[in-house]
């Protein structure tokens, strides 16, 4: 039921044009996290794009509140509460290689690109639109729909826990911020915090400093290591080799007493590393190979390259690569990395499958690292663990059906993934779109983009499940 009178509605390009034009509103907002303010828990930016978007969700008509800064609500009416849609307004950092300017969105060639179009503000403004769908067409419903917006996706959560200590979970959850036809698995993280420390040493040459990465969940885009006692003719030599083998770009530039050597990979999403190229590692594996002294950075840069040697995002080397049937492959990206002349410290991401444990997966790292001197320094849980929802609930059942009406993708089944949304410590929720199968819409990288075509059908395909999950 409701299809004919769904797709007519979202067809209309006036509406279109509205859908557009309305994330073109939210996503004009920079907003990444920054320094806490007064009742502003994420610092300007999320606070700005949140009111903006509580003003939106006024202006359609639903009845709006502010949980303290940390997220904002929606209400479709005043029934019980049957279905959370969770979404949310922050974005990761700009970062570089745009062709256009990130906070002013264009579209070009059916798509829409800015930062925040398909993560995750567009599919949050389709859910929206979806509930104010429902509303226009008169679909009868039993029950309320709750449109949650957060501002603290990309930096932890935090302003999902907050408000879920103080509201309880409604039977249904899902997020539009993922993957279609939807996602019922969600691999575990562990990120510990590792490093050694060693005497400051004069030998020669030696390298006194390396620093990569800025965020945990992405692959490290850029690496720098300074080095004494060696010229730019010392290390030109390998670049060509090992940037065949690694895939970065290298520059070397003479400095006081030696020289500074820059990598330059390719950033992806932690949980997908195949797709990026790690500029730590590829430094490392350059590093390497120079006739550096045997003094303590010297060591380190080895041990590091041993244990993480470029490619290896399985966790081979460390010895924690497995898979179940199920929940798929572990994965891992080195993160982050900072070594100056007596220590360095590192982080690691991994997202591992149902079949982990602190057995085959904690304990064997930790002997791994102690074997060359590397303790772990920080928290080394492996939480949160993974999440999984049965494929054969009613709910999940009933989501593939939604989507498969509007998609005609028959053969869809539910996914596992090793990135974590929202949903992932919410019991029995789910991911739901608005990605569709195929596309890559440069997610935490340049010139994110969505197709609008995708956005109006994810509209129809969230309209749908609205009337059949609380009709």
């Amino acid at each position: 039921m409701y299809e004919e009178q769904i797709s007519a509605y979202f067809d209309d390009p006036a509406r279109q044009r509205e859908l557009v034009d309305a994330v073109c509103r939210l996503v004009s907002i920079r907003s990444v996290a920054e320094a806490p303010l007064p009742g502003k828990p994420f610092g300007e930016g999320p606070a700005m794009v949140l009111e903006e978007a509580l003003a939106l969700c006024g202006e359609m008509g639903f009845a709006t509140g502010n949980c303290d800064g940390y997220v904002g609500t929606a209400d479709l009416n005043g029934l019980p509460t049957q279905l959370h849609i969770l979404g949310h307004l922050d974005v990761v950092g700009e970062g570089k290689g745009w062709d256009s300017d990130p906070y002013a969105p264009i579209e070009k060639d059916g798509l829409l690109i800015g930062r925040g179009v398909a993560d995750d503000k567009g599919p949050m403004v389709a859910a929206l639109f979806a509930m104010k769908a429902v509303r226009d067409l008169d679909i009868p419903l039993r029950y309320n729909v709750r449109a949650i917006l957060g501002t603290d996706e990309e930096s932890g959560s935090s302003d999902i826990a907050y408000y879920f200590a103080r509201n309880p979970y409604a039977p249904y959850t899902f997020s539009p911020d993922a993957d279609f036809p939807v996602i019922n698995i969600e691999k575990g993280h562990y990120h510990p915090d590792f490093g050694m420390r060693w005497a400051h040493s004069n030998a020669l040459p030696r390298v006194t400093a390396m620093t990569g990465g800025f965020r945990t969940n992405v692959v490290p885009p850029e690496a720098q290591a300074a080095l004494a006692g060696l010229t730019v003719g010392d290390v030109e030599p390998l670049l060509a080799a090992v940037s065949a083998e690694t895939g970065a770009a290298f520059t070397v530039e003479e400095r006081e007493g030696g020289v500074t050597v820059l990598a330059m990979g390719r950033n992806a999403h932690a949980s997908t590393p195949d797709e990026g190229c790690n500029a730590i590692t590829a430094l490392l594996a350059l590093l390497s190979r120079l006739p550096l002294a045997d003094c303590g950075s010297t060591g380190a840069v080895g041990a590091l390259h041993a244990l993480f040697p470029h490619g290896d995002n399985a966790g081979r080397a460390l010895g924690i690569a497995q898979s179940d049937g199920l929940s798929g492959a572990l994965t891992l990206n080195f993160a982050i990395l900072s070594l100056d002349e007596t220590g360095f410290t590192g982080k690691f991401d991994v997202r591992y499958p149902i079949c982990a444990d602190e057995n085959n997966c904690k304990k064997v790292c930790e002997a791994s690292f102690a074997k060359h001197g590397i303790a772990v320094t920080g928290d080394g849980e492996m939480a949160p663990g993974p999440h999984h929802t049965s494929a054969d609930s009613p709910f999940v059942r009933t989501l593939l059906d939604c989507y498969v009406r509007y998609t005609g993708d028959t053969d869809a089944k539910p996914l596992a993934i090793g990135g974590g949304t929202y949903v992932h410590d919410i019991p029995g929720g789910v991911a739901f779109g608005c990605q569709m199968p195929g596309f890559d819409p440069k997610m935490h990288g340049a010139n994110e983009r969505i197709p609008v075509a995708d956005l109006v059908t994810s509209c129809k395909i969230f309209a749908q499940a609205i009337a059949e999950l609380c009709g």
